[in-house]
This record gives C-alpha cells, sequence and structure tokens, in this order.
C-alpha cells in the first residue's frame, strides 16, 4: 500500500473591569503585568503580531514531558511530525482534520507493507529547522533514539501501542532520506499513530551541539529551548509569564503569515475577557462558557466553537472502598443532575458524556449509557453494595478552575441526596496530580482527550490496566484482552465489534462518575482569522492570519 480553566464574573463586573483595564492599558500595561510586550510588538508589525492570553504556560519544551493543555498546544507549533491529516472545511467554516485522509508532512512519501509490520518513511528534501539545518533521516534516528531512551512518551507509544520490545531491530535508516519502522506483529495504527503531535522530529545537529556528558539527550536544554523542524520556534521562554514564538521562515510549507506569536498567562478569566474586550490581546483561550456568552454579543470580537474531543469526568479510585464495587460506582452516576449542570455551567454548549470513546471518533456508541438523574435507584444500589446510609468521600479539583469547582459544589448537593457526604478539596494542579498519581484521593476532576482518533487507542490509554495513566485503577481481564487484540489487529470489522464490547463493560462497570465533553471554545479579535481545528485542542498559530 503507497499513500502520499477559567474565573466566572459577572456581565457588571467584566464592564467594570474593562474600563479600568481600557485606562490601564492606555499605558500599554495590563492588570500586574508592568511590562507588557505589546508596544514593541506593534512597532514590528500589528498584522503580523498575534497576542495570546491563555491560563498557563507549558510547563516544559521538551515533547517527553508528560502531556498538559499548554504543553499539547506548543507542540503543535514547534515540532512536526512524520504524517499528518489532511485538512477539511466543516459545515461551521472551521477547518477540521480529515481521520479518513492521512498526508505527508515531513515525510513526502511512505509505504506500509501489506501484512502492516512495517512502514518505510521517504523524506522530503526542502525542510529545515529554525536554527537552519535541513533534515535527514539521522534527524529522525536520533529522535527515535532519544525518545527510547528517556522512556518516556515516546517509549510509551511504541511498546504500548506498537508493542517494539528492541530498539535495532524495530529503528532502521535506509539511507540518508529514508527510515523504516517494523513491528513485532500487525498494528492498524502503525501510519495513523505517525500523525500524533507527541512523536515531533528533532534537529539532531543542534540537539548534539549542545549535550553534554552529564546531559547526552539535552534533558535541561530542551526544557527551556527548541530545536525542530516546525513552523515556530521558542525565543523566549518565562514559565508563569511568557512564551515568545518565532516564525521558522524556512519552514517547508511556506513561511508563516503570522511573524510572532506573544502568549501571556493571565490565570484570571476575567482579566483574559477584559483584555479582548479593550484589545489589548488578539486571542483569549479557555473562557468560561458565560464569559464567552456575553463576548457572543459584544462587537468587535468572534467566538469559535467546536465540540471536539474531550472527555471530563469525575475519577474513582476503583480499588480502594466504597468504590471497588461496581454498584456504587454505578450509584454515583446516578446523582449527577446533568440537565442542571448543561443550563447553569455550560449554558447549553456542552453534551454529555456518555462513552469512554469521543463521539467523534470511529466505533463510538452511546447505546450502553443508562444513567438517567434517578435518586431512588441511586439509593437502591448503595443499600445493595452495603452503604445504606450512604458514606463519606473526597472530592478533588484544580486550584483556579471555576468549571471544576461549580461542578463541584452542584455534585457536592447531588451525592448529599443519597447519604453520600463529600469533603471538596481544592488543590494547586500539581498537588492534584501528585495525589491521583499515587491513589491517595478517592475521587478527582479528570479531564483529557485522546488525540488519535481509534477506538483501540482510546481504551488503551484510559482503560487498560497495564496503561501509565488509568489513575483510577480499573481492571477488567476481558477489557484488557480486547484491547490488546484490536491493537494487533487489521480486521476493521472485528475491530469495531471488540471496542463496542468494551464500551459496554465499562459502562457497566462505571469506573468514572461520567460528565460532560466541554466542547473547545476561542474568542478573538475580528480580525482575526483561520481558526482551525486539531485532536490535541492547542491552536495552530500557522493557520492564523490578521486582516
Amino acid at each position: 500500500m503507497r499513500c502520499e480553566p477559567v474565573s466566572f464574573a459577572n456581565s457588571r463586573d467584566l464592564k467594570s473591569q474593562s474600563l479600568r483595564s481600557t485606562l490601564k492599558l492606555a499605558a500599554c500595561g495590563l492588570f500586574s503585568l508592568a511590562a507588557f510586550p505589546a508596544c514593541e510588538a506593534w512597532a514590528q508589525s500589528a498584522a503580523q503580531t498575534l497576542i495570546v492570553a491563555g491560563p498557563r504556560t507549558p510547563e516544559s519544551l521538551d515533547q517527553e514531558y508528560p502531556p498538559t493543555e499548554a504543553v499539547h498546544e506548543m507542540r503543535r507549533n514547534v515540532y512536526e511530525r512524520l504524517l499528518a491529516y489532511e485538512m477539511t472545511e466543516g459545515d461551521d467554516g472551521v477547518l477540521y482534520e480529515d481521520f479518513g485522509n492521512i498526508g505527508g508532512s515531513l515525510a513526502e512519501s511512505w509505504e506500509v507493507s501489506p501484512e502492516f509490520t512495517s512502514i518505510t518513511f521517504t523524506l522530503r528534501s526542502d525542510v529545515v529547522s529554525s536554527w537552519g539545518n535541513p533534515l535527514d533521516a539521522d534527524d529522525v534516528m536520533w529522535s527515535f533514539e532519544r525518545g527510547w531512551n528517556l522512556k518516556s512518551n515516546f517509549h510509551w507509544y511504541m511498546t504500548q501501542v506498537l508493542k517494539i520490545e528492541n530498539f535495532e531491530t524495530a529503528f532502521t535508516k535506509v539511507d540518508d532520506q529514508t527510515v523504516r519502522v517494523t513491528v513485532p506483529e500487525p498494528s492498524p495504527l502503525l501510519e495513523k499513530l505517525w500523525t500524533n503531535s507527541d512523536l515531533g522530529i528533532l534537529d539532531a545537529d543542534k540537539m548534539q551541539e549542545i549535550a553534554t556528558d552529564s546531559d547526552p539527550w539535552g534533558q535541561r536544554w530542551l526544557a527551556t529551548n527548541s530545536a525542530s523542524f516546525g513552523p515556530y520556534s521558542v525565543s523566549k521562554y518565562a514559565p508563569g509569564q511568557e512564551v515568545i514564538y518565532e516564525a521558522n521562515e524556512e519552514y517547508f510549507r511556506g513561511a508563516p503569515e503570522i511573524k510572532r506569536v506573544i502568549f501571556r498567562e493571565m490565570p484570571t478569566s476575567a482579566n483574559r475577557v477584559a483584555a479582548l474586550q479593550a484589545g489589548a490581546v488578539d486571542v483569549a483561550e479557555y473562557l468560561a462558557p458565560r464569559e464567552l456568552a456575553l463576548l457572543g454579543n459584544m462587537p468587535g470580537v468572534r467566538i469559535e466553537q467546536v465540540y471536539g474531543n474531550y472527555i471530563h469526568r469525575v475519577e474513582m479510585q476503583n480499588e480502594t472502598p466504597p468504590f471497588d464495587n461496581p454498584k456504587v460506582r454505578q450509584a454515583m452516576n446516578y446523582l449527577v443532575p446533568r440537565d442542571e449542570i448543561s443550563q447553569a455551567v455550560y449554558f447549553g454548549t456542552a453534551r454529555p458524556t456518555k462513552s469512554p470513546i469521543s463521539e467523534i471518533y470511529p466505533a463510538f456508541t452511546d447505546e450502553y449509557f443508562q444513567y438517567e438523574d434517578n435518586v431512588e435507584k441511586a439509593k437502591e444500589l448503595l443499600a445493595e453494595a452495603g452503604y445504606p446510609d450512604g458514606f463519606e468521600t473526597e472530592l478533588g479539583y484544580r486550584t483556579g478552575d471555576q468549571i471544576e469547582e461549580e461542578l463541584a459544589v452542584i455534585l457536592q448537593t447531588a451525592f448529599a441526596q443519597a447519604g453520600v457526604t463529600v469533603q471538596l478539596s481544592k488543590l494547586p494542579a500539581s498537588t492534584l496530580v501528585e495525589r491521583y498519581t499515587q491513589g491517595d484521593i478517592p475521587m478527582y476532576f479528570f479531564r483529557d482527550m485522546a488525540i488519535v482518533p481509534d477506538a483501540a487507542y482510546v481504551a488503551n490509554l484510559w482503560l487498560n490496566s497495564n496503561s501509565l495513566i488509568d489513575y483510577s485503577n480499573f481492571h477488567s481481564d476481558e477489557v484488557n484482552e480486547l484491547i490488546d487484540n484490536a491493537l494487533s489487529s487489521t480486521d476493521e470489522e472485528a475491530r469495531l465489534t471488540d471496542m463496542r464490547r468494551v464500551q459496554q463493560i465499562t459502562m457497566e462497570e462505571a469506573p468514572w462518575v461520567f460528565l460532560f465533553n466541554p466542547g473547545y471554545q476561542l474568542a478573538m479579535r475580528d480580525n482575526v482569522t483561520g481558526y482551525s481545528w486539531y485532536t490535541p485542542n492547542g491552536n495552530a498559530w500557522f493557520d492564523f492570519h490578521k486582516e
């Protein structure tokens, strides 16, 4: 086969804050940011500079760092992959990835063996990194070797998804422009996995230049610098403050129209709203639904909304009483007031999650979702599980995430109807992550998206008990076997059947409290165009331009 997180503010507060902000912005400053760089940016070229306000800067620039929403967005703009989905325009005018149509990126062409056990990439000859170094097979092989030895993201994809056990037998440099990856058993993901922005290719020349004996893979340097073949490089990285992206003028798809992107960290959503209203920023990320509703009626501002692939849920520690009993977990799902949450929190912009598989991905089905708001059914299940009077537990959520705080308060009241007393714990994100990865918090909010559009990939990520991020400790021997089968089967009908069964078991076992797909919304000045949606939900600045 040959192929080519946020804070709410009412409207009165927003208007008064916007007025105060406008006055401050006259001096080219913003809130607590004493040296807002907009003046410098405008001096360069207002039409070629994009100023973005987001809740947080990426925690690291290294693609081996555990992915967060901010890190995913950075990767989309800095790291280039071997393959990429072609784009197609939706009914809403937004460009989306076409999951049925893979195209080349750094690879000009590629060939998958008939038995799906190898893929051979022929690299483009016109690719230059942001450091001016041309792409060749050595860059690809060095990137593979680095990822394999660091035993983080790349290693997980190769071992857990492609089942590779030995680096030398799996990765081969054929010639200066050709690389082959060989897997021990057939894999239906052998092609589409390389569209993943977690698997970017590094500029090996630059990385070897900065490498030291104590840090041969450049981990310290790459945490705060960039060296890849994407449309942008990072010229300034100030965690907690700002990141400045500079265009790679030699980018093989063409020089980006936006030459500089200034990403400012503004943790408070109301500040991001006011900055956008005042024209101090061009784009504001992750605003609250009620703020988006307000902005949607204001001149000079446009809102883009897509449903995307997020799944927001409350994960329960499945191995810890009382959540080791599936009847308790089912009961918690019967206590969720979804209609109330939809209106009061999301203003009708979200969809209830009815499967562990993203609703826009092949093999999704909601036929096994049975959880309506039914307090009596929940009480009945709790009594059968040995908790007729309920129990006490703890629910953790992130400091500064107003959506999760509102959800937590609503759920606390709803769970109390069946005698479940919930202590709410507002925790810094790092503390919350530490607690749930160690398994010492019984319930916690978890929002994530699977960025490879394949049901087996999604299930393997969240439901396989061998997964690195099965933090809820869900375990089903049958689910594990079905996932493993689907990761090595090229019989698409059989894979779909297996994945339907996985969804059925998961909904019956209820490892999570299923909540909502909140979608992805982006607010921008109306002279900014070119928004497109990708599975990591981060923005691709190469697609943007200003009129």
